[in-house]
């Protein structure tokens, strides 16, 4: 499963365990701290929403069709769907094969691969590389052939959760736990007060600042 990582990075290669059977807002908030890695090339997470099939905002939410059939399991695997006809947006499928859930991943900051990110995007900021789904997709070359693969096999990674090598401690808060924030879904336009949307505390990776955000820690 092991794919061979820049010798500068601070993270030790190690799986991240993590039940994708559970509820999607269960497991949007235990993926803040996990390092994604495509072909080598990622970041840690840092932004998520969660969208169930009883959720009026979710793509499940009519049912199954060709477009969203991913979503729909085994969990695990990628649903990766064009946004706007635009761009590529990439979520981790949960719950059983059939229910229709999962989690969007919006904002990474990122470790892995930055000099590939930078041409793939255009740009050279770093916090502007992979802040925002779209933006994410693009710099990690996520597109419609990931639609449906493995979390847990090549060419994606998973890596147990890590310190941000931004931080001025360089020390995961409460014996590895990371201050999550919560709160409203971005972009939608449906069940626009649902507060699943988490994101690292203080990141300045977000796609977008939390308003007032109510922090805590989140064991792992």
């Amino acid at each position: 499963m092991s794919l061979a990582s820049p010798a500068a990075s601070p993270i030790a290669l190690v799986p991240a365990t993590i039940d994708f059977s559970a509820p999607a807002h269960e497991v949007a908030r235990r993926l803040i701290g996990v390092t994604l890695l495509v072909d080598g090339v990622g970041g840690r997470i840092v932004e998520t929403e969660a969208y169930d099939q009883a959720d009026a905002a979710s793509h499940t939410y009519g049912g199954l069709t060709a477009r969203n059939a991913a979503m729909f399991g085994p969990p695990g695997h990628a649903y990766v769907y064009r946004s706007y006809g635009l761009h590529w947006c990439v979520n981790t499928v949960c719950r059983e094969a059939g229910h229709g859930a999962g989690v969007l991943l919006r904002a990474l900051e990122p470790t892995h691969g930055l000099e590939t990110m930078r041409a793939r995007r255009g740009l050279q900021d770093a916090r502007l590389l992979c802040a925002g789904p779209g933006r994410l997709a693009q710099a990690l070359g996520i597109d419609a052939r990931l639609n449906g693969e493995p979390l847990g096999q090549p060419p994606f990674q998973l890596l147990a959760p890590a310190p941000s090598p931004a931080s001025k401690t360089g020390e995961a808060s409460a014996s590895g736990a990371v201050a999550v924030a919560c709160g409203p879904r971005i972009g939608i336009s449906k069940a626009v007060d649902v507060p699943w949307r988490f994101g690292e505390a203080g990141s300045r990776y977000l796609s977008r600042p939390f308003a007032a955000a109510r922090a805590r820690a989140s064991p792992r």
